[in-house]
């Protein structure tokens, strides 16, 4: 059974669960069966073919088109080496539970293609999203990108970055999301300096299987890295990092809050204490995720 197949019968069976349960449900329980009578799930939607690999997404998206919904676009980590779009899904239902659309997205590994093509993938998924927003009722103004470690990376690269970057390809594949704007990042301790990760002290390097044996990778690590294109005029940045990471450290997050700052864009940091590279507790998920909610709110993503 395939790994998206899994996932599908877990939410189901989720769902029969409680709408089977003996004792009557509070409202909070009940979410799961709204989810499932209010959304539709569209797997493997093919957004780009690139060194001979399809690169596909799935999309969360309300039953009724109109009126256009808060949409978050999920990418997943790995190290820029591993992951699959599967393995984020519970990720994306706080968001559901928002009444956002949702679109999960993979990229290609560096085992297919090294740095920067997975910048180049997200970059193109994003357009996607603005390309195909009629058809399944994404509000273009309301678009957040998100994502974990590499893919907390790869979402402040996706929603950092410009067409002028020289990114986006091809360069005509369509008038309508030639250069898509979203309206906040929310990244959970991303890697924001590639440089600094290329010759560090982790094992195994995922950075350096990333960039590969290309002969300028200083160069390109310093161009696919998040705090090359902090300026003013950014989207709002929300920030979520443990002090105590050990694979992605606690600096990359402190550093990009202050260049943000510096450059008077809207931001916050949330650090865990003793927090390590993910696994936090279900405290510390509930506090975020309702720091998350007020940021959206200050944005005016989600209702006040």
């Amino acid at each position: 059974m395939k790994k998206s197949t899994q996932i599908f019968v877990l939410l189901t069976l989720i769902v029969f669960h409680l709408a089977h349960a003996q004792e009557p449900l509070s409202e909070k329980a009940t979410w799961p069966i709204d989810i499932a009578n209010n959304y539709r799930v569209v797997p493997n939607v093919t957004y780009s073919t690139a060194s001979g690999y399809e690169c596909k997404l799935d999309v969360y998206a309300r039953r009724t088109a109109t009126p256009a919904v808060p949409t978050v676009v999920y990418i997943h980590g790995g190290g820029w080496i591993a992951g699959t779009k599967e393995a984020g899904v519970m990720s994306i239902l706080p968001y559901l539970e928002m009444g956002f659309a949702a679109v999960n997205v993979e990229y290609r590994l560096a085992k297919t293609a090294p740095a920067p093509a997975a910048v180049e993938d997200c970059r193109l998924a994003l357009r996607w999203v603005f390309k195909n927003a009629k058809t399944y009722g994404f509000d273009t103004t309301k678009v957040i990108v998100t994502g974990g470690s590499a893919g907390g990376h790869l979402a402040l690269m996706t929603g950092m970055l410009d067409a002028s970057a020289g990114f986006d390809w091809p360069k005509d594949w369509d008038e309508v999301s030639t250069n898509p704007k979203v309206a906040v990042i929310v990244n959970w301790f991303g890697i924001t300096d590639v440089k600094d990760l290329l010759a560090g002290a982790v094992t195994p390097n995922y950075t350096a299987s990333w960039i590969g044996s290309q002969p300028n990778g200083e160069v390109i690590a310093q161009r696919v890295s998040p705090l090359t294109y902090v300026r003013k005029g950014l989207p709002p940045i929300f920030t979520v990092h443990g002090d105590k990471d050990q694979l992605v450290p606690y600096n990359h997050a402190v550093r990009l809050h202050e260049a943000l700052t510096k450059a008077g864009v809207v931001n916050q940091l949330v650090t865990i204490p003793g927090g390590r590279h993910g696994g936090f507790s279900r405290e510390e998920l509930i506090r975020t995720y309702s720091a998350i909610r007020e940021f959206l709110k200050k944005q005016n993503i989600v209702p006040q």
